[in-house]
C-alpha cells in the first residue's frame, strides 16, 4: 500500500472549503500539496506491517557477553523522542519519550535499529498503547528474544486543546513481554535504570526499591 498524495490534496482542498475558507487565496494556495507531502512522511509506517519493519531492522551481532549464565543482563535505550497522531481525532501525540529494553538471546541488535523501529511504528495513525505493543512485537522478532519491555510517556493534543483541555496530563503506558511480565527484580532493575535523578523508585508491588534490590 502506498500513500496517494493526489487524493490527499483533493480532500484537503475540500476540507478548506467545508471550513468556509478560500483555498485559492495566497496563503492556502499550496496548502493541499504541502499537507500531502507531510502525510507521506508523517505516516510512512502505514506502508509496512510489523513483520516487514522487523525485516528492515533485524541486523544482529553474535556476542558472547550474553550467555545463559548472564540471562539478566539488559540492553536499554531510553529517552527516544517520538511523536505520533491519534487515530480518534487525528490530533498530535507529543512530548513522547520511549524506553525500549530487552534481554539478548546470544545476539545484540544494532542500537540505531531500536530507535528506527520506534520511529517507524510512531508514523501511523495510532494509540499510545498500540505504539508500545507494536514496538514490543517487532523487537521480539528483530532481536530474536521473548524478553522485551517498552515504556512510553506522552501528552495528547486531543486532551490538551479540546474536550477537557488539560495541558498537564501525562499518559504512561507499558508493554511487557517474557520475563519482564513475571520477574519483579528484573522490572525493578529496569525502573531504576530508567530513572534519571532519584536513587529510589517504586516497584510494581508498591515498595520502594534501591539499586541493591535490582541486582
Amino acid at each position: 500500500m502506498s500513500i496517494d498524495k493526489t487524493k490527499i490534496e483533493e480532500h484537503i482542498r475540500g476540507l478548506l472549503l467545508a471550513l468556509g475558507e478560500n483555498p485559492e487565496r495566497e496563503g492556502l494556495l499550496e496548502t493541499p500539496a504541502r499537507v500531502a507531502k507531510m502525510c507521506e512522511e508523517r505516516f510512512e509506517g502505514i506502508n509496512y506491517t510489523n513483520d516487514e519493519i522487523a525485516g528492515m531492522f533485524h541486523k544482529t551481532f553474535e556476542d558472547d557477553l550474553y550467555t545463559p549464565e548472564n540471562n539478566n543482563d539488559l540492553v536499554v535505550v531510553r529517552d527516544i523522542e517520538i511523536f505520533s497522531c491519534c487515530e480518534h481525532h487525528l490530533a498530535l501525540m507529543y512530548n513522547m519519550m520511549a524506553t525500549v529494553a530487552y534481554i539478548p538471546n546470544g545476539k545484540v541488535l544494532g542500537l540505531s535499529k531500536i530507535v528506527r523501529i520506534a520511529d517507524m511504528v510512531s508514523k501511523r495513525l495510532q494509540l499510545q498503547e498500540r505504539i508500545g505493543s507494536d514496538i514490543a512485537e517487532i523487537m521480539q522478532k528483530a532481536a530474536q528474544t521473548e524478553d522485551v519491555a517498552v515504556i512510553i510517556e506522552g501528552q495528547h493534543a486531543c486532551m490538551a486543546t479540546r474536550g477537557i483541555k488539560n495541558t498537564n496530563a501525562l499518559t504512561v503506558t507499558t508493554a511487557l513481554r517474557g520475563r519482564f511480565n513475571s520477574d519483579q527484580n528484573l522490572m525493578n532493575k529496569l525502573l531504576i535504570l530508567c530513572n534519571k535523578h532519584e536513587t529510589f523508585v517504586t516497584g510494581f508491588n508498591g515498595r520502594s526499591v534501591s539499586d541493591e534490590d535490582g541486582k
